[in-house]
């Protein structure tokens, strides 16, 4: 019966220890892991929404509502504001438009603005300069336009969907960084002069 006992008993040690061996330490952490929870509670020094590291703004060669090249290379060295509009829009894009003359009134200072255009069987050159005149943004904004074919790598690139005759298009603002990177992206439903303002300072506006 002691046998038995001292048996049992040994069994029952060496079980324990086993569990303890599998039982994760707390203090024995992957430093990656601690590394990647500290990066993720850091908070973010945009107003607006962080875009994903490393996506770069698509970059094209298209005309103006004056006929002139525009492409997003040539703007490199400075952060850019782009944002998506068309011409016969009556609610969400002049209201884009205001919002971002505010942001740059407040900064104090004009930065790139390029709007790409949504509704490219529609819009024109002369409705552009209708557009850009109306919202007081003549010579702050260039308005990219182009074949449906030529625009759609940018809606894709900047996660855009575009005017249809049942959906409207997303009302959105993305600045792009010096190197041509998105960085901060703005809904409409977020978008306030003060913090695309305050987004392109902290990008170095």
């Amino acid at each position: 019966m002691l046998l038995l006992v001292t048996g049992a008993l040994s069994l029952a040690a060496i079980v324990a220890s086993a569990v303890g061996l599998l039982r994760p330490d707390p203090a024995a952490e992957p430093a990656g892991v601690a590394a990647d929870a500290a990066v993720t509670s850091t908070p973010s020094p945009f107003a607006g929404s962080t875009m994903p590291p490393g996506v770069r703004a698509p970059d094209f060669r298209l005309r103006n509502q004056d006929g002139k090249l525009v492409s997003m290379r040539s703007l490199r060295g400075r952060p850019v504001l782009v944002t998506f509009l068309y011409t016969q829009c009556l609610e969400t894009c002049p209201a884009e438009a205001q919002q971002i003359k505010g942001a740059l009134d407040q900064l104090g200072h004009d930065v790139p603005v390029v709007a790409i255009s949504v509704d490219p069987a529609r819009d024109t050159q002369a409705g552009a300069h209708h557009f850009l005149a109306e919202a007081g943004m003549s010579g702050r904004m260039e308005f990219v336009l182009g074949r449906r074919a030529q625009l759609r790598p940018l809606w894709k690139g900047f996660a855009i969907q575009p005017q249809a005759p049942d959906t409207e298009h997303q009302a959105r603002i993305v600045l792009v960084d010096q190197r041509g990177f998105q960085r901060v992206g703005f809904p409409i439903g977020q978008t306030t002069p003060e913090r695309i303002a305050h987004d392109l300072r902290v990008l170095g506006a």
